[in-house]
């Protein structure tokens, strides 16, 4: 069954060089788990609370793959960049 990877991250004032390196380097990592990103930021359009930040929504096959992929020595070698520089939430979700 299909899974989904969503993050909500907040805008910092500057965007760090380390963040650019990251997008630069998260879509080598998604490839052998087959995950694609349907959500890249872009207009948000809230209509009910707050939503200070950006959206991330990536695709996988299965949650498994997407447990992998965050899990990958891959992408644990790339998400400091990250996380050190970018205030956020991340959760792996089932879909329908």
């Amino acid at each position: 069954m299909t899974a989904y990877m969503l993050a909500h991250l907040r805008r910092p004032e500057e965007i760090h060089p380390d963040v650019l390196e990251y997008k630069e380097k998260v879509e080598v990592a998604l490839r052998p788990f087959s995950g694609r990103f349907i959500v890249r930021g872009g207009e948000v359009d809230v209509r009910e609370g707050v939503w200070p930040g950006d959206v991330v929504l990536v695709e996988f096959p299965s949650m498994e793959q997407a447990r992998g992929f965050y899990d990958s020595a891959a992408y644990q070698e790339i998400l400091p960049l990250r996380t050190d520089h970018l205030e956020g939430d991340l959760i792996i979700v089932e879909g329908v």
